[in-house]
């Protein structure tokens, strides 16, 4: 099938493109960065949740923006501010700067992504156009994906950690030049007032947690701040759940999850971030810290795993538009769990052929069930929320991704216990997979999308 407006689809891939090769460079130039600014396990992970605690937390807000302001207006926002803060991040000069530049980039990821794909929403209007549409919007990222670690190997070598930030910005004017040039406007709509309490709510839950899940692995899960990070989240959480169930125009329509298929693609979505990111999280340093490969090494380490997402995402984008989003999620999700299982299984020695089989199945599997997953949830959005929709579907995916970093991360930080973290982290990730599986099977629609 030919796909319409291709300026158009390259515009909004590139925005998601630079949003995901930011996540994957960034992992492998972790090292270089904590021997540059003389920190620990601790602060890599406030350097990869810094960025997603604020691109998961403000994703709901920026959802209903794009509705209300404008999708392309708001897309194009999104990617300037991030552009403008890569370069920020790339002349930090520690690592209390560089965080807080990192949670800039998260504002301007948050702005622009969900924004993204409801340009799709409104752009492609036959279903099947839309999934292969779709289908090739997650082969763009696979791409930033599978570059990632290479990339971020090849310019950490060549000059220092900073380029991996710097090289977002040349990408991010192209991009915003192709949006304003060639991306039609899309009609506003409006729902109500925006809930500032049940944002600042969303974040303060977001936020506590994720302190109590990285620095419960530092100072010991019973020490006083992370018990109180741990109630402080809880209580949030509750209040902002209460409040959204009441709340005349909620920051998070809850009448969406009364579809069973836009329910269990969201859950699905926040499972394969979890696990895939975590992994790779987990698999940068064990590749360098553990088996002592530079930053080059370790990212062609990982290229066998990255590379096989796009073929993996054209492939599913393909089967979705023909078979319905059910397949490649059961498939795909259970290919991935058993990868997980195998890299539990590997030790300190294990060969790189022994590691690289279970991470290429892994990557296979969960990006077989990634564009299913986002058809699955486009498909079952009322097209007047598309903003929100999208924004629900990033929101949770980033909120998987943050908790299975600091989780992850926790489990493998104490001294001398990373190869059992990482085991016990595989085994729950692979675990998580199988039960999406199970769930895809049980919940989404069969047929193709409406």
């Amino acid at each position: 099938m030919r796909i319409r407006s291709p300026l158009l689809l390259a515009a909004v891939c590139l925005g998601y493109f630079m949003a995901v090769l930011d996540s994957t460079v960034v992992n492998v130039a972790l090292p270089d960065m904590a021997r540059s600014l003389g920190t620990g396990i601790a602060g890599m992970q406030w350097v990869v949740d810094g960025y997603a605690l604020l691109f998961a937390s403000l994703m709901l807000m920026a959802g209903t923006l794009g509705d209300r302001w404008g999708n392309k207006e708001t897309f194009a926002a999104g990617l300037g501010l991030f552009t403008l803060a890569s370069g920020l991040c790339g002349i930090a000069p520690n690592l209390g700067t560089l965080i807080a530049f990192r949670a800039l980039q998260g504002v301007g990821a948050a702005v622009q992504v969900p924004a993204s794909l409801a340009l799709l929403r409104h752009h492609y209007h036959d279903a099947r156009e839309r999934a292969e549409a779709i289908g090739i919007w997650a082969a763009a990222t696979g791409v930033a994906v599978a570059a990632g670690p290479v990339v971020g190997g090849l310019l950490t070598h060549a000059w220092s950690w900073r380029a991996v930030f710097l090289v977002n910005i040349p990408v991010g004017i192209v991009g915003i030049f192709l949006t304003l040039r060639y991306v039609p406007a899309v009609p506003r709509v409006a729902h109500g007032d925006l809930d500032l309490m049940a944002q600042a709510l969303a974040f303060l839950t977001l936020a506590a947690l994720t302190f109590a899940l990285i620095q419960g692995g530092v100072w010991g899960w019973t020490s006083g701040p992370v018990l109180v990070a741990a109630i402080v989240a809880a209580i949030a959480g509750l209040y902002w759940y209460e409040g959204e169930r009441r709340a005349k125009h909620p920051m998070l329509p809850l009448e969406l999850f009364r579809d069973s298929t836009f329910s269990a693609a969201t859950a699905v979505g926040a499972i394969l971030s979890f696990g895939f990111y975590g992994e790779l999280f987990l698999m940068s340093l064990f590749f360098q810290q553990v088996q002592h490969r530079t930053a080059l090494a370790a990212g062609l380490a990982l290229l066998p795993q990255t590379a096989v997402v796009s073929l993996a995402n054209l492939v599913s984008g393909r089967l979705t538009a023909r078979y319905g989003s059910r397949p490649p999620m059961v498939v795909g999700l259970a290919i991935g769990g058993l990868g997980l299982g195998g890299l539990a299984l590997i030790t300190a020695r294990a060969s790189l052929a022994a590691t690289i089989a279970p991470m290429i199945a892994v990557g296979f599997g969960a990006a077989l069930a990634m564009p299913a997953m986002t058809a699955a949830v486009i498909e079952h959005t009322p097209k007047d929320r598309a903003g929100i929709g999208s924004a629900v579907l990033n929101a949770s995916r980033q909120v998987g991704g943050v908790v299975g970093i600091a989780l992850l991360g926790a489990l493998v930080g104490g001294r001398g216990r990373f190869v059992a973290g990482l085991h016990s982290g595989m085994l729950v990730c692979g675990a998580l997979f199988l039960v999406g599986s199970a769930l895809s099977n049980w919940a989404v629609e069969g047929g193709r999308g409406r």
